[in-house]
């Protein structure tokens, strides 16, 4: 279900502000840092998504499953055999 709210755009010092009502915010998932663009006559306000956002998470996950080893084993190149003192 699509809500829909009125606001007033309104004066704070030299720029302008909307409130936006806490349903609508949670609803979106923004707190702290957003992102704000133009697409056509709309303004789109997004949540900042950090890089790697989530990868801890997700390692741990991947850990616990048994999933975080290499596909491949690390084979000895020809230079480390020959001329690399371990």
């Amino acid at each position: 279900m699509t809500m829909v709210v009125r606001s007033k755009v309104v004066k704070i010092g030299n720029s302008r502000g909307i409130r936006i009502p806490r349903t609508l915010l949670e609803q979106a998932g923004l707190a702290g840092d957003v992102e704000m663009s133009v697409e056509g006559d709309r303004l789109v306000i997004q949540a900042v998504h950090e890089p790697r956002q989530g990868w801890a998470a997700k390692m741990a996950e991947m850990t616990a499953q048994g999933d975080d080893k290499l596909f491949d084993s690390a084979a000895p190149t020809e230079w480390e055999e020959a001329d690399w003192t371990w």
